[in-house]
């Protein structure tokens, strides 16, 4: 398995290979352990090529693989992983983060259902050319073959969309029973499910947003605006930090954000439970930057040094505690 992994990071699986790979590494605790342990390492070598502009990342990553069936690989990955803890609270490279690339080859009559796992991105091209990244714990379901009135799929976590332009096909996006509807536009959507909210926010072009079967009630957004429904609340306003997008990219950007909506989004990148047995802190407000690939052990001591609170870490359960 250990070769299975080495392959996925040095992009030599095809892509039916990669989601099956990816559902593995899902269900298996112990290869979750260990691909992540490959993961924080091709991450590490990433930032070294970043900040010194010199060899690629599948050069360096394939150096490393080789050193390390040479050494112990335990006491590599601890000099590794102590020096990417220190760099990384120096200074975030915004540089592109790897993300997966996919182009799906569709059969006629199929319904695909696509899951992300926890601390992974997914980038894909649908059957009409349209390019859709997906973050964390996000699930889309899109048929193989469009059909002829109209190009539908379902959401429940977060997507960022560049819609292929078809004017006799409109694009629709479903998510906890509100449609949104495009004709040839970049928007990004945040709907999972649990969190029962929905925040749809337009980069270019133009969208209609309607309760499924309220079509004629639509509300139209403009570029750079946003749509907030919450408990059927509806709020338009405009869009005031662009950064946040480069989620696409692996980097995680928040400005003026309470704390307890930054913890919300680590449970999703990192597949652990955090709790606040101090609910003050709840309501500090924090601006930066963090790349998904690095440990949650580092944000949180990152956002430590800004607001002071105690972390304790429940291996076992998968549990931090904040206080």
């Amino acid at each position: 398995m250990e070769r299975q992994i080495e392959k996925y990071f040095q992009e030599e699986l095809n892509a039916d290979e990669r989601l099956d790979f990816l559902k593995q590494v899902e269900s298996d605790n112990e290869l979750k352990k260990q691909f992540i342990k490959f993961k924080n390492t091709y991450a590490l070598l990433s930032f070294s090529d970043a900040a010194c502009g010199k060899k690629t990342t599948r050069d360096s990553y394939t150096q490393f693989l080789c050193k390390m069936r040479a050494k112990h690989i335990r006491q590599i990955s601890f000099y590794l992983f102590k020096y990417a803890a220190i760099i990384t609270l120096l200074i975030i490279f915004a540089y592109q983060a790897g993300v997966n690339q996919y182009s799906e080859i569709l059969q006629e009559n199929i319904e695909n259902k696509l899951h992300v796992p926890a601390g992974q991105r997914i980038k894909l091209t649908l059957q009409d050319g349209t390019t859709v990244w997906l973050n964390s714990h996000t699930t889309l379901t899109y048929p193989a073959i469009f059909d002829k009135k109209e190009r539908r799929v379902a959401i429940d976590g977060e997507a960022f969309f560049i819609v292929a332009q078809d004017k006799h096909k409109p694009f629709i996006v479903s998510s906890q029973g509100i449609e949104t509807k495009v004709l040839g536009t970049q928007f990004n959507i945040c709907s999972y499910r649990k969190n029962n909210d929905v925040r749809t926010s337009l980069i270019e072009g133009s969208l209609q947003i309607y309760f499924t079967g309220k079509e004629n009630e639509s509300i139209i957004l403009s570029p750079n605006e946003q749509i907030s429904i919450k408990n059927g609340t509806i709020k338009v306003d405009t869009i005031s930090h662009h950064d946040y997008f480069l989620w696409k990219e692996g980097i995680y950007s928040f400005k003026d954000e309470l704390l307890v909506d930054i913890l919300n989004k680590l449970q999703l990148y990192y597949d652990v439970r955090i709790i606040i047995r101090n609910p003050s802190i709840n309501q500090e407000k924090y601006t930066g930057k963090f790349r998904q690939r690095d440990s949650i052990d580092d944000i949180l001591r990152m956002l430590q040094k800004i607001h002071k609170f105690k972390i304790q870490k429940d291996e076992e359960n998968n549990i931090i505690t904040l206080s």
